[in-house]
C-alpha cells in the first residue's frame, strides 16, 4: 500500500435540483422539508492530499469556502495536521445548484478520507455547518436518486431527516438549463427573504403533501413518467407563488421566468426552477425526446442573452471518491 502521504483523494460531487418545498412556513412543527435530485453535470471536482499545513489552491472564488470546510473537519475530528487542497472545478455559486453545500461536502469528505476517516453525509453537513435550510444536498452526495426529506424539527439543529430515496429509472433524461443571467438569492439576503415572505395559505401545504405523497412519489416508484412530469410541474406552480414576493413572481424575474414560459408552451413536462434560480429544469421520456428539447432549449437560449444547456441523465449514485498514489506510481 502507499504510504499516506503520498495518496490523494479525490472527490466529484453532482450538482443538485431542487424540485420543491413542503411547507413553508412550519405549520405542523416542522419547517422546509423538500424534493430534489442530482445530475452529473455541472459537478465540482476537488482533491486532497495530507500535507503539514492547510493550503487551499484551484477556482479562485471557491477557496474561502473551501477552507472554511477543511478547518471545520481538522478542528473537529482532532487532526493535528493539514491538507493540500485543489478545487479543479467548483459549481457555479448561487445558481440554485447547490454550489455551497456540495463544495463544503466534497472537500469535508477528500480531508476526512486523507487521515482514514469515514463520517457520513449527515455528520460531515453538521461538523462544516451547512443543511440549515435544506438537507437535499446533504442526501443526494451520499445517495444520488430522487429524495424526499423531512424538514427541520423546530428548534432543531439536525439535518433534515432522509425519508426517502427513489432511483429514477435509466432512460428519462434531464434538461437544465442556466441562462446568463444575475445569480439568485443567497446568504444573508437568502435569510431575509425567507423570513419576509408572507405565509401562504395554510391548505397550501396540504395541496403540497399530498401532490408529493399521492402523486410524485408512486408515479416515480411505477416509473410513470407522464403522472410524475405533471406532478413536478404543479409542484413547482405551487412553490412558485409562495416565492412570488421575493422573485417578482413565481419563478426569478426575466429569462428563468421566459423560458419556463416557453418550455410550458412547448409542452415539456416537470417544468421548474431550482432554489432561486436562474437555473431551470424539465423532463424528458427518454434520450431522443431530450435530445429535441434541448436542441430548443439552446436556441431559444440564444435569442435570450445565452447560456448553458446540459442534456443527461440523473445521477444514480451520490457523489465519486477515489484515491490515486503519488505521481511517479501512477499508472
Amino acid at each position: 500500500s502507499h504510504d499516506r502521504a503520498a495518496m490523494t483523494v479525490f472527490v466529484e460531487a453532482p450538482a443538485r435540483l431542487h424540485f420543491g418545498m413542503l411547507d413553508l412556513t412550519g405549520t405542523r412543527g416542522r419547517r422546509f422539508g423538500g424534493v430534489g435530485a442530482a445530475v452529473p453535470e455541472p459537478s465540482a471536482l476537488i482533491s486532497a492530499t495530507p500535507a503539514a499545513s492547510l493550503v487551499v489552491e484551484g477556482v479562485e472564488g471557491a477557496r474561502t469556502a473551501a477552507r472554511r470546510a477543511a478547518e471545520c473537519v481538522i478542528e473537529h475530528y482532532g487532526v493535528d495536521a493539514g491538507a493540500r487542497i485543489h478545487i479543479h472545478r467548483a459549481l457555479p455559486a448561487h445558481h440554485g445548484l447547490g454550489s455551497g453545500t456540495q463544495l463544503a461536502l466534497a472537500v469535508g469528505r477528500a480531508v476526512a478520507a486523507c487521515y482514514g476517516l469515514a463520517p457520513s453525509a449527515t455528520e460531515l453537513t453538521e461538523v462544516v455547518g451547512r443543511g440549515r435550510r435544506s438537507a437535499i444536498g446533504t442526501h443526494v452526495f451520499a445517495l444520488g436518486g430522487c429524495v424526499l426529506e423531512g424538514g427541520r424539527a423546530d428548534g432543531g439543529d439536525q439535518p433534515a431527516p432522509l425519508l426517502s430515496r427513489l432511483p429514477l429509472p435509466d432512460e428519462w433524461r434531464c434538461i437544465v438549463a442556466i441562462p446568463v443571467s444575475q445569480a439568485g438569492v443567497s446568504g444573508d439576503a437568502e435569510a431575509e427573504a425567507f423570513a419576509t415572505l408572507p405565509e401562504p395559505p395554510e391548505r397550501d401545504a396540504e395541496r403540497v403533501a399530498h401532490l408529493v405523497l399521492m402523486a410524485l412519489w408512486p408515479a416515480l416508484a411505477e416509473e410513470d413518467f407522464a403522472t410524475f412530469g405533471a406532478a413536478l410541474t404543479e409542484l413547482q406552480r405551487i412553490n412558485g407563488e409562495w416565492f412570488a414576493a421575493a422573485q417578482g413572481g413565481p419563478f426569478a424575474a426575466g429569462a428563468s421566468a421566459e423560458l419556463i414560459a416557453a418550455l410550458g408552451s412547448w409542452g415539456a413536462t416537470g417544468v421548474g426552477q431550482s432554489s432561486w434560480g436562474p437555473t431551470v429544469y424539465a423532463l424528458a421520456q427518454d434520450p431522443e425526446a431530450s435530445a429535441a428539447l434541448a436542441r430548443r432549449v439552446r436556441a431559444w437560449l440564444e435569442g435570450h442573452g445565452g447560456g448553458v444547456v446540459y442534456d443527461e441523465p440523473f445521477s444514480a449514485t451520490g457523489a465519486r471518491v477515489w484515491t490515486a498514489g503519488s505521481i511517479s506510481s501512477a499508472g
